[in-house]
C-alpha cells in the first residue's frame, strides 16, 4: 500500500500531475515524449518520475539510452481511485497557481 504521505506529496506538483494525466492512458511513454509535451529539461523529468515511482503510481523500463514509463499496473485499486479524483480535477494554468 502507498504510504498517504508520498502519494499527497507525489500529486502536489502540476509536472507531476501533467505525467500522470498522460501515463494515465494505460500505454507506455517514453521519457523524451513527456519531456517533450511537459517541458521540462531530463534532469527535472527525472526527478518528477522519481518521485512518481517511490510513490508506486508508475512502474518503468529502461530502452536503450532511455526510460520508458507506465502507470504502475500492481497499483492499489484505492489509490487508483484518489488519483483518478486528482485527475479529474480541472487544471489550473500558472496565473491560478501564482495567485494562489
Amino acid at each position: 500500500m502507498t504510504d498517504p504521505v508520498s502519494l499527497m506529496a507525489a500529486l502536489a506538483d502540476p509536472t507531476r500531475l501533467g505525467a500522470l494525466r498522460l501515463l494515465w492512458d494505460g500505454r507506455e511513454h517514453c521519457v523524451c515524449e513527456l519531456m517533450k509535451t511537459l517541458g521540462a529539461s531530463q534532469s527535472r523529468m527525472s526527478r518528477h518520475m522519481s518521485v512518481l515511482k517511490v510513490a508506486g503510481l508508475v512502474a518503468d523500463r529502461r530502452d536503450a539510452q532511455w526510460v520508458r514509463y507506465r502507470r504502475n499496473p500492481g497499483l492499489d485499486p484505492h489509490v487508483a481511485a484518489v488519483v483518478d479524483v486528482v485527475l479529474a480535477l480541472p487544471a489550473q494554468d500558472k496565473t491560478e497557481r501564482k495567485a494562489a
